[in-house]
């Protein structure tokens, strides 16, 4: 499983570096279709990855009946929709929750032995760095899913953070480079696609390329070599439902300007998704980084 991970995070340190080099020198589409066409890579590539949840519920806590999942169910949708309300009602706490759940949550992708400070700043990457270089434009789109007034809020607290959290990734990566070279790659791409690259684009790659592909190997052997056809079976309802709730976002928000109708629908998405799968998935993996090997399936995850 090592040698496997160490293969994934390699293919994508490898198009996180071809990404960051091209980004600077090659044009960009109008911002509705690339806007339009991240958002359906975020939705088709990396989504997925949560609809797997269904695998954990049954290994965790042993849902076998119709009852038991019917509770599962109403539990993970009012999880959800409690997070769909926060950023109705409070539009600035929801995107600075949004960062930092998020960032928590990408904390989890590096290697198990994995210092704890190295995992939150490769965690923060993605949702900092871009600051720095990328600041207009990662205010904008703050400002589509949250408000102007929400992102004029954040992002100061963010440029601060940006300035910090660089050259706290380039020290970390300078302390770590001989004892885990594997991890070093994985952390150094991470920040520089962060920086270079423009945010949506990075965003989708790190979140399909590192995290969604990482998640599902580490659930692959967490489920004990489940067959592929297993594993696209228990992902097949959550996705179908995944799509049905993005159809009735889309023209539920019919009158929403078409640029912020998507950021909308697929952060906010994220946002009710990622938190009962945070739920489900942090005690496999806290249990993994902080008691060690207990089992095969706590060290992978």
């Amino acid at each position: 499983m090592v040698k496997t991970l160490q293969i994934q995070g390699l293919a994508f340190s490898i198009t996180a570096l071809v990404v960051s080099a091209l980004s600077m020198g090659i044009g960009r589409l109008d911002e509705q279709t690339e806007l339009i066409v991240l958002g359906v890579l975020i939705l088709l590539l990396g989504v997925p990855h949560g609809a797997l949840d269904t695998i954990f519920a049954h290994r965790l806590y042993g849902i076998r009946t119709p009852l038991g999942w019917a509770g599962f169910v109403a539990l993970y949708l009012l999880l959800a929709a409690g997070v769909v309300a926060f950023w109705v009602m409070a539009p600035a706490g929801f995107l600075l929750g949004f960062l930092l759940i998020s960032a928590a949550h990408f904390s989890g992708d590096p290697a198990e032995g994995t210092p704890l400070p190295v995992r939150i700043l490769q965690g923060g990457c993605v949702m900092i760095l871009p600051a720095l270089l990328h600041e207009g434009e990662m205010g904008r789109l703050f400002a589509l899913l949250a408000g102007q007034e929400a992102a004029g809020t954040v992002m100061p607290l963010i440029r601060l953070l940006a300035w910090i959290w660089l050259p706290s990734v380039l020290l970390a990566v300078i302390l770590r480079a001989r004892r885990d070279q594997f991890g070093t790659l994985e952390t150094g791409s991470i920040a520089l696609l962060s920086v270079a690259a423009p945010p949506l684009v990075s965003f989708t790659l790190f979140f399909c390329g590192m995290h969604s592909a990482r998640h599902i190997l580490r659930t692959i052997d967490y489920s004990g070599q489940a067959s592929t056809r297993l594993l696209a079976a228990a992902a097949l309802l959550p996705m179908t439902g995944v799509l049905i709730a993005s159809a009735a976002a889309w023209h539920f928000l019919a009158g929403t300007p078409l640029d912020a109708r998507v950021v909308q629908i697929v952060f906010v998405g994220l946002a009710a998704l990622t938190v009962p799968h945070m739920a489900l998935v942090e005690r496999v993996r806290i249990s993994g980084w902080l008691k060690g090997a207990d089992t095969k399936r706590d060290t992978q995850h």
